[in-house]
């Protein structure tokens, strides 16, 4: 009875845990809390290698390095990412665009329209606690799902 409920209980625990990426407390906080990073700390604000930058928590690629630009804002800025690879979310009050990893819903910042800052005339500004890089001569690891 309870010991094999608490046997199962405590698996599917863990193989809930095991399903993405560990993370640390800050970055749980940014990608499953929303919470932002403070501006010019991230280790991809002033970074600019070729590459791709995944989700933290899962993987996904989400943008090309080709698409980073210094926006100086604070936050690592994109002005596009690949394709079904980012949710945009209004915030209750319409004041902002959230956006989140597709894959595994992680908070990654906010997308701003309008600003004249690029041609394509977007800004993805994303916290660096929710992405990691992977060089261009790297392979990109696997896509982890919920």
């Amino acid at each position: 009875g309870a010991i094999k409920a608490f046997y199962q209980f405590v698996s599917a625990s863990l193989y809930t845990l095991c399903m993405y990426n560990s993370l640390t407390e800050e970055e749980k906080n940014v990608l499953e809390n929303a919470h932002t990073e403070r501006p010019f700390s991230g280790e991809y604000d002033a970074f600019y290698e070729e590459g791709t930058f995944l989700c933290r928590k899962c993987n996904n690629p989400l943008f090309s390095s080709k698409a980073k630009f210094n926006a100086n804002c604070g936050w690592p800025a994109f002005d596009d990412h690949f394709e079904d690879s980012v949710e945009r979310i209004s915030d209750p009050d319409g004041s902002r665009t959230e956006i989140r990893c597709a894959n595994c819903d992680g908070h990654l910042g906010h997308v701003f329209e309008g600003e004249g800052l690029t041609e394509k005339d977007t800004r993805h500004c994303v916290n660096s606690l929710s992405i990691r890089f992977v060089s261009a001569n790297e392979d990109l690891p696997e896509l982890l799902r919920g």
